[in-house]
Formats: structure tokens, sequence, C-alpha cells
């Protein structure tokens, strides 16, 4: 969609550092390169190395902010099935491997367990590519917010694990056609 071109910055721009997930601010007028543009948010190469840029500041890039709801509409109401949380942790993806987590290999685990009183619990486990990566509690919550957002869930707790240790072999088919490794 918009990768692989250059773009001034409009203003000053909230991002997280990869791999570290550290927040940073890339300052109005700096000159990124979009690398990425999967799942809402932005994978860009600055000067200060690459950082991950959420769609609410799409306007810093000189791009559209996308409409708020807009995934939630495809998905009607109803309970919440787990094919539906798998298909909404697809829209979830690796900033460095364009991938998404679940054909990556790095849901270990889903469970819902409906409520009484409220909507669905959804427990989710998840890994990462490496044990070290700071990103991970960003992957976490944005997998966490993207189940949320589903119509019948009331809360989401996402997990990481480590066990067993992730490996290539555990990326999908598609996945793996994804990346040329197939």
């Amino acid at each position: 969609m918009h990768e692989n071109t250059e773009r001034t910055l409009t203003r000053d721009c909230p991002a997280i550092q990869i791999p570290a997930g550290n927040p940073i601010t890339l300052p109005a007028g700096s000159t990124i390169f979009i690398t990425q543009s999967l799942g809402g948010s932005y994978t860009v190469a600055t000067e200060m190395g690459l950082a991950r840029v959420d769609a609410k500041n799409a306007d810093a890039l000189g791009l559209e902010v996308p409409v708020p709801g807009a995934t939630a509409a495809a998905h009607p109401e109803g309970p919440v099935d787990e094919k539906r949380v798998w298909d909404q942790l697809k829209t979830c993806y690796d900033p460095e491997i364009p991938v998404n987590i679940v054909d990556l290999g790095l849901i270990y685990d889903c469970n819902i367990a409906p409520r009484e009183s409220a909507g669905a619990l959804v427990t989710v486990k998840m890994t990462l590519t490496a044990p070290g990566c700071g990103m991970g509690p960003v992957l976490a919550q944005e997998a966490k917010a993207k189940i949320e957002a589903l119509p019948g869930v009331d809360e989401a707790n996402v997990e990481l694990v480590w066990e067993p240790p992730w490996n290539q072999a555990m990326i999908s088919d598609a996945g793996k056609m994804q990346l040329g490794i197939m």
C-alpha cells in the first residue's frame, strides 16, 4: 500500500523504536522511508534506525488516518467464536517481518470463556521470535486491543510465554511462502 515510499514528517510523531520497544519522537521535517504498512501500523526507516508508527499518527506521515471501528464493522454482532479471534490476530504484524503473528507461529493458544454478566474473556498465549525482543509488550498490547475490539469480547489477556521456544518450523505454509522460504 505505502511500502517503499519516502516521506517527510509533517509534525513531531510518537513512535516505538525497533527492536528495543522504547518510545521515541520522530521530529517534524525528518525524512523517513516506509518499509511496511500492515495491520494498522507503519514500520519506518529513520536516521535513528527502524521505528513503528501507529495508524492514529498516519497524518504525520502525510497519510490519511483510518476511521476507528472500520474493522469492527467486518465482524457482525453475536457470540465471539475462536475463528473470529484468530482472524483478528492475523491483523497483527511483526514490525520487522511482513507476516502476521498467527502465520509466524507466535500464537500458541486461544481460549474463550463466556461470562454470564458480560462479554467473553479471551486468553491468548503468544511468544516472540526472540526472547529478548523489546517489541514483545507492544505486540501483546496490540493483540489485546484488537481482540477487545471484537463484538462480544469484554476482556482479553495476552500472555507472553517462552515454552516451547519459537523456531522457523512453526511458521505456517502461507507465512513461508510470503517469506520465500518454501
